[in-house]
């Protein structure tokens, strides 16, 4: 059950890391926070990232091992990373609609797939 919910967790977290990061370009676009100086941009993301770090460190320490969870520190960074770029693709593709996937993207997917996969070999 901890890894269910240490995954769950990175979603979660996930999420907000992408609005954290790339949310501010989209208020951009909609012309809502042309106007706002770089320290007001730096502040709304550093709000949101609050929420993101809210369950980072939650995952990370139900997950890990150390603490009774079923995962290795390098398992954890390979599963976050995974989830990352998951999120941050359907993020973008969902807020940024002219970004395309491309052949050279699912292969990018394909490496990361394998790279949990020798993460986990024993």
């Amino acid at each position: 059950m901890n890894a269910f919910y240490t995954v769950l967790l990175l979603v979660g977290s996930n999420i907000f890391m992408t609005f954290a990061w790339y949310g501010h370009l989209k208020l951009q676009q909609m012309n809502i926070s042309t106007s706002w100086p770089l320290i007001g941009i730096i502040a709304f993301s550093w709000a949101i990232a609050f929420f993101e770090y809210s369950l980072q460190v939650p995952a990370n320490r139900i997950g890990f091992e150390g603490n009774g969870g079923p995962f290795s520190l390098m398992q954890l960074k390979v599963i976050q990373e995974v989830i990352s770029l998951v999120v941050f693709t359907v993020v973008a593709n969902l807020l940024f609609q002219g970004q395309h996937l491309h052949w050279n993207h699912l292969a990018a997917f394909i490496c990361l797939v394998l790279a949990v996969y020798f993460i986990f070999m024993k």
